[in-house]
């Protein structure tokens, strides 16, 4: 007969009886830290400058235009306080024309393979979205080339109005280089769109 060995026996009779000791007994209750996350993210929102871009998660090259101007003494809208508090409001851009006023012109896309009617109050970019293609932009400032496009007869200057492009030189405008998301139409053209120079 085989011999059988007591203390082990013993030992794993003792460990299976702890094991199921401490299967069916409660415990101590489990309780989950404080959330925080929202604490963080407003405590980090308050170091980045604000920004005028009207869709969220916009990557921005630069930004904090709007908070630059009214630490400088203007308002978030673009107008300037005078001494006594008044505001003295700059002048409008082609954005500001009255419905009234507003003239159309036909603009070729080359790469959409359409051509559309473009308002002078709405930029080349606004004018695609609204037409439903997803032309390329980032800032929609003028303060970097991923909108950029090359206006095909000629001088951009001579077909578009830039409100406040920051990037292209002369040279790059006489070459038909444009930004869309501030170009406004002032004639008829063919523009390729995601052309940078």
């Amino acid at each position: 007969m085989a011999e059988i060995n007591v203390v082990g026996l013993s030992m794993g009779v003792l460990l299976t009886l702890i094991a199921v000791a401490l299967h069916y007994s409660k415990g101590t209750g489990w309780q989950s830290t404080q959330d925080i996350s929202q604490e963080v993210l407003d405590r980090r929102a308050e170091t980045v400058p604000e920004t005028d871009f009207p869709e969220p998660m916009n990557r921005s090259i630069g930004g904090g235009a709007a908070a630059a101007a009214v630490a400088a003494g203007g308002t978030a809208d673009g107008a300037e306080l005078e001494e006594g508090g008044e505001e003295t409001v700059e002048e409008s851009g082609p954005a500001d024309i009255p419905e009234d006023e507003v003239e159309y012109f036909e603009v070729e896309f080359v790469k959409e393979g359409e051509t559309i009617e473009l308002a002078n109050n709405k930029t080349i970019l606004e004018s695609g979205e609204d037409h439903g293609w997803d032309l390329p932009y980032a800032c929609r400032q003028g303060s970097c080339v991923s909108c950029a496009g090359q206006i095909q007869d000629g001088p951009s200057e001579e077909y578009v109005v830039h409100d406040n492009q920051q990037m292209l030189d002369d040279g790059e405008l006489d070459d038909g280089y444009t930004l869309t998301c501030v170009a406004y139409p002032r004639a008829a053209f063919s523009i390729e769109t995601g052309k940078a120079p």
